[in-house]
C-alpha cells in the first residue's frame, strides 16, 4: 500500500517500522504525505479525520503559494522574470548546457544550480556589502548553497549563508533577506528590536516577509 485517497486528495504513504509516531505533511495543493509505522488503512484514515482542520488549512496555504518552476532547457527564472534560453540573461547557463556531453536530468539541474550559485556570488555579495556599510554591521564570511526550507541564516560566528534559490525571486525580496540576516549580527533572535531594525532600513518589511512565505521552495 503506497497510497490511498482521502476526500479529494491523494495520500502518499511511507512506511517505516522504526517510527514511534505518525507524521502528516503537505506535499502540494492536492497531495498529503504520511510517514507511519502502521499498515492499517483504517488507522491512517481515522488520523486524517482527526487532523482534517489542520490539513485543510495547510492545503489552502499551498494553493496561495507561488511555485518557483520553469521549463528546463527552454527558459530560466531570474529575479522573478522568465527568460527564454536564447536571451542575453541566459548566456552563461546556455554555455553550461551546451558543454554537456550527456543530457541527463541530473546534469541539467546541476547546470542550473551552478548558474544560480555563480549569479548569487556576484549579486548577493554586492547587496550584502552595500547594506552592511549603511547598517554599520560587519560579517566575516558569506556562503552560498541551495537549501530546501530557508532563504538564509546567520551564525554567531558572523557567517551568513544565502540560499542560491534567491536568484529566482524579486530583487526587493532579496534585499529583505540580506537585511534580515545582517540584522541577526546585532540581534540573534526575532524580537521586537530585531524587526524594528529591519524595518528601519526596509520600510514595509512585514509585507516583504509575507510575500516570501508565499513562495514555495522545492
Amino acid at each position: 500500500m503506497n497510497k490511498l485517497f482521502y476526500k479529494n486528495y491523494e495520500v502518499e504513504l511511507k512506511y517505516n517500522p522504526k517510527l514511534k509516531n505518525t507524521y502528516i505533511g503537505i506535499e502540494s495543493e492536492n497531495k498529503i504525505l504520511v510517514k507511519t509505522s502502521s499498515k492499517s488503512q483504517t488507522y491512517i484514515l481515522n488520523l486524517l479525520d482527526m487532523r482534517s482542520s489542520w490539513i485543510e488549512k495547510q492545503l489552502k496555504k499551498q494553493i496561495a503559494c507561488i511555485s518557483l518552476e520553469m521549463n528546463l532547457e527552454d527558459e530560466v527564472l531570474l529575479f522573478s522574470q522568465k527568460y527564454s534560453m536564447d536571451a542575453h540573461e541566459a548566456t552563461s547557463l546556455r554555455d553550461r548546457l551546451n558543454k554537456l556531453r550527456v543530457n541527463s536530468p541530473q546534469k541539467i539541474i546541476k547546470c542550473y544550480d551552478d548558474f544560480y550559485k555563480a549569479t548569487a556570488k556576484t549579486y548577493l555579495s554586492e547587496r550584502t556589502l552595500y547594506y552592511s556599510e549603511i547598517m554599520g554591521l560587519a560579517f566575516d564570511e558569506i556562503k552560498y548553497r541551495k537549501m530546501k526550507s530557508r532563504w538564509g541564516s546567520c551564525s554567531s560566528r558572523k557567517v551568513i549563508t544565502f540560499n542560491t534559490e534567491l536568484m529566482k525571486v524579486d530583487k526587493n525580496l532579496i534585499d529583505y533577506v540580506v537585511v534580515h540576516e545582517l540584522a541577526h549580527l546585532k540581534h540573534m533572535n526575532h524580537s521586537r528590536d530585531f524587526h524594528s531594525l529591519v524595518e528601519s532600513y526596509l520600510p514595509g518589511s512585514k509585507q516583504l516577509r509575507s510575500e516570501l512565505k508565499n513562495i514555495r521552495l522545492r
